[in-house]
Formats: C-alpha cells, sequence, structure tokens
C-alpha cells in the first residue's frame, strides 16, 4: 500500500510539471504585472526585443511550462517569449488611465493574495530582518547594453 501511495505521490508531482503554467495555442491571455521585456528567445540572456504592460493582451503562438512565445493584440508584427508567470488568463480591464500606480513585485503579491497588511504582519513577526538591505538590492538595475558586456567578456553561455 505504501509503494502505492508513493508512486501516487511521485506521479501527481510529474504531472503538476508537465501540466504546471502552459497555455493553448492561439489562446487570448493578459500581461499580470507592471512590465516586463518580450525577449527573442527562452534564454535568461536572450535579447529584448519589446516590452509589454500590465493589462496588455497577448496571444499564445507556443508554450512550454514555463515561458510562452506571444504576440500582441494590438500589433501583430511583434512577437517574443514572456515567462508564464507574468500571464494570466483572467480578463484585466485597464482602467481610463494607462498608469499603473503599483510596483511590479505588489502586482505578482497581489495576485497571490499577498497585501500590504500582510506585509505588515510578517515584518512585526519578523523584526529582526533587515529589510532596509533588501530595499538597497532591490534599487539594483543593470540596462541592456551592461548586460550583453558582462555576458561577452564573461564568455556566457545561453545568450543570443
Amino acid at each position: 500500500m505504501k509503494k502505492l501511495l508513493c508512486l501516487l505521490g511521485v506521479l501527481a508531482v510529474c504531472a503538476s510539471f508537465v501540466f504546471a503554467a502552459s497555455f493553448k495555442t492561439n489562446a487570448t491571455v493578459y500581461v499580470s504585472v507592471k512590465s516586463t521585456a518580450l525577449k527573442s528567445g527562452t534564454g535568461f540572456f536572450s535579447k529584448k526585443i519589446g516590452t509589454v504592460s500590465y493589462g496588455d493582451q497577448v496571444i499564445v503562438l507556443e508554450s512550454t511550462s514555463s515561458k510562452s512565445k506571444v504576440r500582441l493584440a494590438s500589433n501583430a508584427s511583434v512577437s517574443g517569449w514572456i515567462s508564464n508567470g507574468s500571464l494570466t488568463t483572467k480578463k484585466i480591464a485597464k482602467s481610463g488611465s494607462s498608469s499603473v500606480n503599483a510596483s511590479s513585485n505588489e502586482l505578482a503579491l497581489a495576485g497571490k493574495g499577498f497585501s500590504a497588511e500582510a506585509e505588515k504582519a510578517f515584518k512585526s513577526s519578523n523584526a529582526s530582518l533587515n529589510y532596509a538591505e533588501v530595499d538597497k538590492i532591490e534599487q539594483i538595475t543593470v540596462s541592456e547594453s551592461e548586460l550583453s558586456a558582462f555576458i561577452s567578456e564573461g564568455h556566457l553561455k545561453g545568450g543570443e
């Protein structure tokens, strides 16, 4: 009996990876983060070819368990790869204003049910943690040209 339960558990885990977050071809999905890059390939160092923003409607051209190749619904000539974690099947209606008054982290956490109140409760029960250093690290940005130079100089694999 234990062997059967273990086998069923392993099969369930494997199935969750296979069906994790891929989207159907030609499905209409929406960008669920403040903004993110459309990339020329699935690699981390793939060239950025465009940007999509919260609520943008995209059409899935192909999908893996972690990334999808999409094209903009508003401009069929623009397509690229995006993380599935930045997409949702839930329709996102943009308000009259095109600006979003939340960071991409706030949007992602809100989608997972994490709110300002939950953050406050976490901080109060973990007061010894150094949040100022985390905030400083989150402010670090690297431009595309700096990243490309780093990849070239370091002879890193995985880029295009």
